[in-house]
């Protein structure tokens, strides 16, 4: 059994790791051309319910614990005057911070050298009956799988076999800034963050910012705007582009202006968009999809990276129980995959409008009392 994977993330490589922890060995197709071709983002919170159940599955979570981010989990909450109104510490608990950079590097060094190919840009797919696809590259070489899986993102070339929908506008753009080495350079921001994750919010906007393992702020200005709002702006301009989205929060305290003014680094403007809540597909021999290929959401439930990684461990022990039966294994596989990503895309839509409405950050810290009634204290964002 030939089985392909297309993307490198963190859901992919968990497939691949767990395949090869039951002795199943698989091919990763990635456009990157290296590991380190990009940055890989900012800090995660892997939950014990399916990112640490991964990691069990992979063999990989006491690795995994040395890599966590002590203090991480830390939690603030500030109004647009940058009064404090819930400043939580980080109470060790089930939800650690870790780099994502650090944790796909964990995965990439538990596979056998060569499971993925790096700069290989899948430009077509085709059926050839019996489950098998056929996969076309930008170099025009080919390649023939039993089992192909698309684990390519939001914007997947797998999907299309299966599903004719396409993400769609959530109706919030983030625009993204690095404060590099914040104790001694951006002592104020630092100081505004905090140790963990900041949620400084007002009605229609706000900014959720991270302190990194390397002593460096990752920040998000985050505002309800048209889709079309940020190809309004110049990014390769740096100086405009910090005026251009300090503007939108000109009346909000100095602190947190300084937070994108202050910026080491041009923006950098992402769009949130979502598949449909509930997106499925009928069952078509051979592939399927995982991640955010399968379920892209907003970022509002936390969950992004934690399902993907439970999708890669859950499809790879259904293919290691079902070796020679492809479909029974996909079949159980997309069966449980279907509720708990709709359950989740419903939980992150929920929040994202939280996190916006004209009461915030009152709407937030009312939430967080929800889920703090449930046992569980969880910042909506990951």
């Amino acid at each position: 059994m030939t089985i392909a994977i297309v993307g490198a993330g963190l859901g992919g490589l968990t497939l691949a790791r767990v395949l090869h922890v039951h002795g199943i060995p698989s091919t990763i197709y990635e456009l990157d051309a290296s590991p380190t071709a990009r940055t890989q983002g900012g800090m995660l919170d892997i939950h014990e319910e399916n990112g640490q159940v991964a990691l069990h599955a992979a063999g990989l979570h006491e690795r995994f614990r040395g890599i966590v981010h002590p203090g991480g989990q830390a939690t603030r909450v500030l109004d647009r005057h940058a009064t404090v109104l819930v400043d939580e510490p980080d109470d060790d608990g089930s939800r650690p911070e870790v780099d994502r950079g650090q944790l796909r590097d964990l995965l990439l060094d538990s596979l056998p050298p060569g499971t993925v190919r790096w700069g290989t840009k899948v430009v077509a797919t085709r059926a050839l009956g019996d489950g098998r696809h056929e996969l076309c590259f930008a170099d025009g070489s080919t390649t023939v799988t039993d089992v192909l899986v698309g684990a390519d993102g939001a914007w997947s070339r797998i999907r299309p076999l299966l599903s004719g929908a396409t993400p769609a506008y959530a109706g919030v753009s983030f625009v993204e800034a690095d404060l590099h080495d914040a104790d001694t350079r951006h002592p104020s921001s630092a100081a505004v963050v905090g140790d963990g994750m900041l949620f400084a919010l007002g009605a229609g906007k706000g900014f959720l910012a991270h302190r990194e393992t390397d002593g460096s702020l990752h920040v998000y200005a985050a505002l309800r705007v048209d889709e079309n709002w940020l190809g309004g702006i110049d990014f390769t301009d740096p100086a405009g582009s910090r005026e251009a989205v300090r503007h939108e929060f000109a009346d909000w305290h100095p602190g947190l202006q300084a937070l994108i003014t202050d910026a080491d680094g041009p923006l950098i403007p992402r769009g949130v968009h979502a598949l449909p809540i509930g997106h499925r597909w009928d069952r078509v021999p051979g592939v399927t999809l995982l991640g955010d290929a399968a379920h892209l959401m907003s970022p509002f439930a936390g969950e992004g990276a934690n399902l993907a990684m439970l999708d890669g461990a859950e499809l790879g022990q259904a293919l290691a129980a079902h070796p020679d039966d492809v479909e029974a294994a996909l079949a159980a596989y997309e069966k449980d995959l279907f509720p708990r990503s709709e359950r989740a895309a419903a939980e992150a839509a929920e929040n994202l409008e939280i996190c916006f409405r004209d009461d915030a950050p009152q709407s937030l810290i009312d939430r967080f009392a929800e889920y703090a009634q449930n046992g569980t204290l969880v910042p909506p964002v990951g």
